[in-house]
């Protein structure tokens, strides 16, 4: 068995907490698991992308291009610019809140989530989208977008393990006293993806 999964944010979204748990609960369920993180700027909101590589055997820490089996992008431009990672019939899920970037160079196009969006709708039209961030906030606070997606992620059933193993290793490495607010984002958005559809 092997799967590949990359998850791609900006700075301050969690990405690394969230590729830490999805790799604490494949090694829990028995794989072995390799991880490594790119990071594009030091700064806050700088592009930041995880590859989680999952199998009986892996070999390398770094997704090929073309391979991953599941794309988890935080953020809509994140997304798109790291597509070229997802394999041919891999599956896709994006949190829709957009983040305009901090700084852009002079003459680069506006920043245009909705056009990133409907291209994304375009070519992948089993993709699952929400606005993971709204929905964690609903919930407590945004900052917990991270593991709505991994409610998310297992509520479609795209991930090589069980629910109740990400579940548990959630609630052990998340600090108490966030964990409720946690815990209700994950359920809230694992009983929702399957209403949510592309936009």
């Amino acid at each position: 068995m092997k799967y590949d999964i990359l998850i791609a944010g900006v700075g301050g979204q969690g990405v690394i907490l969230a590729s830490r748990m999805l790799a604490l609960a494949a090694m829990k369920a028995g794989f072995h698991v390799s991880t490594a993180e790119t990071i594009g700027m030091s700064q806050r909101e700088g592009s930041v992308s995880s590859h989680i590589r999952i199998g009986d055997k892996v070999s390398g820490s770094l997704i090929p291009i073309g391979q991953a089996d599941l794309l988890l992008g935080l953020e809509p431009a994140e997304t798109v610019r790291n597509l070229p990672f997802l394999r041919e019939g891999g599956k896709v899920l994006v949190n829709t809140h957009a983040i305009p970037p901090a700084s852009r160079p002079p003459g680069s196009p506006e920043y245009d989530p909705a056009a990133l969006l409907s291209f994304l709708c375009a070519y992948y039209p089993d993709i699952l989208c929400s606005d993971f961030t709204e929905l964690a906030d609903d919930v407590g606070t945004y900052r917990a977008a991270n593991v709505a997606m991994l409610g998310a992620a297992a509520g479609a059933r795209v991930l090589p393990f069980e629910e109740d193993i990400l579940k548990a290793v959630l609630d052990a490495e998340i600090p108490e006293k966030y964990r409720a607010v946690n815990d209700a984002a994950f359920e809230r958005a694992r009983k929702c993806i399957r209403f949510i559809s592309s936009p």
